[in-house]
């Protein structure tokens, strides 16, 4: 049996034999599980206006999945579809989470019933990316079922099974002719045996959509940020203008004191 690439990533082993049935894996549907390695190429075009459409295929080049924006409708969903055009699963980002929460559901669908899965950060403050994955039935959401380490500086990540280091998945970027003169950016994947690999496309796209990756700037956010800085831009000089004429004032005030008691004595 072929055995996956290794590249420098954290240590770790690869995840455990499926239970019985081979459904320990399955995550989206039995037919993206497989019991060997399955490496997978995403293309993502750096100059187009719409950065957060990929495109996914084997090692290959045959079309497995893309990772399509709405033409009609708010930026912060994204759709998984499979080669043949239909969706898999949508992935949409809530807009107002203190962590950069992605939810994943199942096909087409935004309904919490169809949601299967939650992508957050650990933290807010992060210098690496480091994201929790919540599966839809684990509601109180103290273990993760699935986390996310890497390294926005060099382009890849790792995921691990829950809080172990078995690793189901691991990505790089490949630095190519075409990520410098075609404007695209190449990433291989490596999913390890028996781990579903829509679910682990669905993951790694939503690691390039968020601030460790590819995240478009909300425009309600930009507008806000810019009617802060005007107006501290027209308090701040009234600040400083005031304080040092307030000083003066108070020790012209304590000298006048001072020279009338002095008279006095």
């Amino acid at each position: 049996m072929e055995q996956p690439y290794v590249y420098a990533y954290p240590p770790g082993t690869a995840p455990p034999p499926p239970q019985s049935g081979g459904m320990a894996g399955v995550i989206v549907d039995p037919r993206f599980c497989a019991p060997y390695p399955v490496d997978l190429a995403i293309v993502r075009k750096m100059m187009k206006l719409t950065d957060g459409n990929f495109v996914i295929t084997d090692v290959n080049g045959n079309l497995l999945f893309k990772v399509k924006e709405p033409v009609f409708g708010l930026h912060d969903k994204r759709v998984l579809l499979d080669g043949s055009g239909s969706p898999v699963l949508t992935l949409r980002e809530k807009m107002v989470s203190l962590h950069d929460r992605w939810q994943v559901f199942r096909g087409g669908s935004t309904e919490q019933r169809d949601l299967l899965y939650t992508v957050k950060r650990s933290s807010m403050l992060q210098f690496k990316t480091k994201l929790d994955v919540f599966l839809s039935n684990n509601k109180d959401e103290k273990r993760c079922d699935f986390r996310v380490k890497g390294s926005w500086f060099e382009r890849s990540c790792v995921v691990y099974a829950g809080e172990s280091d078995a690793i189901v998945a691991q990505m790089h970027k490949k630095h190519t002719v075409q990520s410098v003169f075609l404007g695209k950016d190449n990433f291989s994947v490596t999913v390890y045996p028996n781990v579903d690999y829509a679910f682990i496309a669905s993951l790694v796209s939503s690691v390039l959509l968020s601030d460790a990756g590819v995240r478009r700037q909300r425009p309600e956010l930009t507008n806000k940020k810019k009617e802060i800085q005007v107006q501290h831009r027209y308090k701040a000089p009234a600040a400083t203008v005031a304080t040092p004429l307030f000083r003066v004032f108070i020790t012209a005030v304590f000298i006048s004191v001072f020279y009338t008691c002095v008279e006095m004595s």
